[in-house]
């Protein structure tokens, strides 16, 4: 899987939960979290992992709390924003850091959002994959139609005891297709469906549609203007969120560049290695004079 790296297994105790973290590289290397989404866990970033490493980072990969070995709590304020982004910045300080490089994909990318937003000193550069600016969502939610219908499961997922029964039954094919649905056909082959079946029986499936609630349940941050540099990678057959959000979403960041991929879903990463390789050069700061920036 990761064959060829020093790949470590800990579980650390971060903001009153306990959180499973997978780390690699060099310890004193500068410092990339990286933040999974839904239905995901660490082993959806094992590619960038990899390749990172290679580059000369120290990575550190959470299962965010609710999801596969990390802890689970029952309440739904488990899961706000506010207490998401505090497991990411005492993540950070249990590396001996004060700040980091954050990226973030699907949740784990608003995830990333408001811990630069909250905590700017935290974040050093900022990776975003196929998520828009917390306000870009907000606003586009209130005027667009289409969005509000693609985002039926985020309505769905507030109703209660409903989606945690209609997701655990038929051994989790709801789940299954949530993953299928979403991206390009072979992108998830069965063994690796295998592994976020196990994934999601650890902690079951109520922690997962939590994230939901607790998002809706979350206050906003006082600013939204993005201040690191930061990059943002989209996926334009994304089904769930419109690509013109990605556009709108540079618009809240002072020093922002967006690279489009055609042809690419919402699992980006999973699909198209120049993402990895565009984060690479993205948080070594080197500049893809190929492509816009603003």
């Amino acid at each position: 899987m990761l064959s060829g790296h020093d790949v470590e297994s800990t579980y650390r105790d971060i903001n009153g939960v306990q959180l499973h973290v997978v780390t690699a590289g060099d310890p004193d290397a500068p410092l990339v979290v990286l933040l999974h989404g839904h239905p995901d866990f660490w082993y959806g970033w094992r590619h960038q992992i990899r390749s990172l490493v290679e580059a000369g980072f120290r990575v550190v990969v959470p299962d965010q709390r609710g999801c596969n070995l990390s802890d689970a709590p029952d309440e739904v304020d488990a899961y706000r924003q506010s207490e998401l982004v505090a497991d990411v910045r005492e993540l950070i300080h249990s590396e001996g850091r004060d700040s980091a490089h954050v990226v973030g994909h699907d949740f784990g990318g608003f995830v990333a959002w408001n811990v630069a937003l909250c905590y700017p000193s935290v974040v050093n550069r900022l990776g975003i994959l196929n998520v828009p600016h917390p306000t870009v969502y907000r606003e586009t939610l209130r005027s667009s139609l289409e969005q509000i219908l693609r985002s039926w499961y985020v309505w769905f997922y507030q109703v209660p005891k409903l989606p945690e029964w209609m997701l655990r039954r038929n051994d989790m094919a709801n789940m299954v297709d949530s993953l299928e649905i979403t991206s390009n056909e072979g992108t998830f082959d069965e063994e690796t469906i295998n592994r976020y079946k196990a994934a999601w029986q650890h902690t079951g499936i109520e922690p997962r549609i939590n994230w939901y609630r607790g998002f809706r349940r979350s206050e906003h941050p006082s600013c939204d203007i993005v201040t690191q540099k930061t990059l943002i990678c989209w996926g334009e057959d994304d089904i769930a969120l419109l690509p013109s959000m990605a556009e709108r979403s540079i618009d809240y960041c002072e020093d922002g560049q967006i690279r489009m991929f055609p042809d690419a879903s919402h699992w980006v990463h999973h699909e198209r290695e120049e993402v990895t390789d565009a984060l690479d050069r993205h948080l070594r700061g080197t500049t893809d004079s190929n492509q816009p920036s603003r």
